[in-house]
């Protein structure tokens, strides 16, 4: 068969069901090999909304999320996603174009070495030389993408290899188990809990899987134990539960730090290096024990005491079968900074100023999403008080970006989590700054007919910046902008726009956009002031509870 057409029938043996992108003439012969399969093509208005709707495909699925570009510009448009990827953990494979390579490619027009690009934010990059390699390349590259620690991979295919006929056929995708950890780490670990005082669960992003899920709601259950976790960590336990003691947002001065400084054993689960961990190792304090999947990366921040490395649901079960409350445990601090930390969250929730809040936004978000609705964040100083005052009930329910933290990924992460869960309640929460960076989405989401909601905290500046300029002492500059009129935006792609022009519209105007049909944008303005009077001044003021 053409390579093109085993490159495709390659995707469909590992399950692809749909490929996002923007193609160019030397995606054609693939065009054409993708035109007939089962694999959808969704085309996008830019590249990198494309990888950024296939990463959140791969990180809500755990398959691989394919994306499609063609060679030069198209190619460096899918760097950011790419990154995106990596950092988040995510599985991701972009494809790219490239001029013939049997042939002189003396004229040099939008050629770059595309592999070596991609070569230091990716686990696997490629160029295809021969038709016939395809299928183990395929394989190699979708099975990097999705194992421990999941990420970018990116295949190269030249418009002369992509014609080629070639013999080959697609390779049988087999199941695989992770490791289990050692039996006597494991009792190594059961020994430190219980002899400990105060022991505090951390949730990280790697434990952001669904065995993992089950395994510590279990654990919590039967032992009574408190956790709290990082921002990528959110919702791997159900957030009302009583020991939860809240979402490390800040790197230090929150309330829950209390907590955190008190525990005399931190018991570090899938903890990634792209999040800090939200304490400070110095020998004498809290000991930790590190269960992951891999072994830590150790400095003078994160140096854990014991290390239990394997598959993390395996880990947890095994301390869930073994271990029972201890009568040593001593959980009344932690029970103290909870109801201190559950009545900072609750202030102004309800204070329905105008221009709204931060406080008041998320509650009001909380309130009219559903159980199983999914809020995903573009990058502003907002996502810090989602982070904080918003409750996630199951795992991948808050997407938000702690990794790259690139601007422009809210809108396409909520256009990709819809197309993978169409009957839940999507919303994506974006700044205006962020929105306009993958505005022109607006026209693909229409055109795939998606119920999606789009809410906009416009500031008319990028706000998280002007933030950090005054706190650190230098004057207004260079942050502010203006907008278009987002209701007027929103109608010209055949979307439906409100406006929110007073704080106690917003429930009502939020639970008609997501009981309705059809892409709905929500333009609220809002005040920032909080930032200065909470996250910092309040924040800064306060004393731990003795």
């Amino acid at each position: 068969m053409k390579a093109s057409d085993l490159f495709v029938r390659s995707l469909e043996q590992e399950g692809v069901e749909y490929i996002f992108g923007v193609p160019g003439e030397e995606n054609l012969d693939f065009l054409e090999s993708l035109r007939p399969s089962t694999i959808r093509l969704i085309l996008t208005r830019h590249e990198q909304a494309a990888g950024f709707m296939a990463a959140t495909y791969g990180r809500l699925t755990g398959k691989v999320g394919v994306c499609l570009a063609t060679l030069g510009p198209g190619a460096t448009n899918l760097f950011t996603a790419g990154a995106y990827a990596q950092l988040g953990a995510m599985p991701l494979l972009m494809i790219t174009g490239q001029k013939p390579i049997k042939k002189s490619k003396q004229g040099r027009f939008q050629i770059i070495d595309v592999v070596e690009m991609m070569r230091p934010i990716t686990k696997f990059a490629k160029q295809v030389v021969h038709g016939n390699s395809i299928p183990v390349i395929v394989r190699e590259a979708v099975r990097l993408a999705q194992e421990e620690r999941p990420g970018a991979v990116h295949i190269e295919l030249p418009e002369d290899i992509a014609a080629e006929e070639c013999s080959s056929v697609p390779y049988e995708v087999m199941s695989t188990r992770r490791p289990s950890p050692n039996i006597e780490t494991i009792e190594q670990a059961l020994d430190m809990i219980r002899a400990a005082k105060r022991p505090l669960l951390l949730i990280g992003a790697g434990a952001n899987r669904n065995r993992t899920s089950q395994a510590l709601s279990e654990l919590i259950k039967k032992t009574g134990m408190y956790f709290f976790n990082t921002q990528m960590g959110k919702g791997v336990v159900d957030e009302r539960q009583p020991g939860f003691l809240g979402t490390a947002a800040l790197s230090t001065k929150d309330y829950l730090h209390c907590a955190v400084d008190r525990a005399d054993l931190i018991i570090n689960i899938g903890h990634d290096v792209i999040e800090k961990p939200p304490f400070f190792m110095e020998k004498g304090r809290s000991k930790v024990i590190h269960i992951n999947h891999f072994f830590a990366q150790v400095d003078e921040v994160y140096f854990p005491h014991l290390e239990i490395v394997g598959d993390i649901a395996s880990s947890i079960e095994q301390i869930v079968e073994k271990l029972e409350p201890q009568g040593n445990w001593d959980f009344d601090y932690f029970q103290r900074v909870k109801h201190q930390i559950d009545v900072h969250v609750e202030d102004k929730s309800q204070d329905a100023k105008f221009p709204i809040i931060p406080q008041f936004l998320v509650s009001q978000v909380r309130q009219h999403m559903p159980e199983d609705g999914i809020i995903a964040l573009d990058n502003g100083v907002y996502k810090i008080w989602f982070a904080r005052n918003y409750k996630a009930y199951s795992a991948n329910t808050v997407l938000l970006d702690n990794a790259l933290a690139t601007m422009g990924a809210g809108f396409p992460s909520a256009m990709g989590a819809k197309m993978v869960y169409p009957e839940r309640k999507v919303l994506a929460i974006c700044g205006d700054g962020g929105f306009m960076m993958n505005s022109q989405e607006m026209e693909t989401a229409v055109r795939l007919n998606l119920n999606l909601v789009v809410l906009i905290l416009r500031d008319n500046a990028y706000g998280m910046i002007k933030w950090k300029q005054a706190g650190m002492g230098f004057k207004d500059f260079g942050l502010d902008y203006g907008n278009p009129d987002f209701v007027k935006y929103a109608q010209a792609y055949g979307a439906e726009g409100h406006r929110v022009k007073q704080a106690d519209q917003l429930g009502a105007i939020l639970q008609s956009c997501l009981d309705s049909q059809g892409v709905h944008l929500i333009e609220v303005p809002v005040d920032y002031s909080e930032n200065e009077q909470v996250l910092i001044a309040e924040l800064n003021a306060k004393t731990c509870i003795l």
